[in-house]
């Protein structure tokens, strides 16, 4: 490590090898990264999203209904599919933001005894605004790579993750 930086991680790993020489820590090098990273992200994200009033779930439903395209509209069990939560959850968080009126429910046309959900003008307003903001947090985060890096990071990370949603 001479020359490089020093992390939270290098001491832990440091130390697990001290205490464990008999184990390979060497996943916890990457994944530990993986994971404190995934907590600060979450705290910057949660940050932007505030800065419009937004719960992260929030932007979650609403982001989901706005990269649908125009008509902008979807049904209960597509944003359960697209948000990876349960349709209890999902109806609890559809009138949270019904209530707002950031979204409405409307009949759905091919089943007359189901709702679609559809992103109002002040939904989408919202969500292209906290995108905005998010994706300027998110370019300073990744201002410390150049180009390469990034887009080697970026295969790295789906191929990972790939694997493990595979699995």
């Amino acid at each position: 490590m001479s020359g490089q930086t020093v992390d939270e991680v290098d001491r832990i790993v440091a130390a697990w090898r001290r205490e464990r020489p008999d184990l390979d820590v060497a996943p916890l090098e990457v994944l530990s990264r993986v994971s404190r990273l995934a907590r600060l992200l979450d705290k910057a994200r949660s940050a932007a999203f505030a800065r419009h009033e937004l719960e992260t779930w929030e932007f979650d439903v609403l982001s989901a209904l706005r990269r649908s395209g125009d008509p902008y509209q979807l049904s209960p069990g597509q944003l359960v599919g697209l948000t990876m939560v349960t349709s209890g959850t999902m109806t609890n968080r559809i009138d949270r933001l019904a209530s707002r009126g950031l979204v409405r429910r409307l009949p759905d046309p091919s089943d007359g005894r189901g709702v679609m959900v559809r992103l109002e003008a002040g939904g989408r307003a919202v969500a292209d605004a906290a995108l905005a903001d998010l994706l300027e947090v998110e370019r300073s985060v990744l201002a410390a790579l150049d180009p390469g890096e990034h887009d080697d990071l970026s295969r790295l990370l789906r191929d990972l993750l790939t694997a493990f949603e595979a699995s």
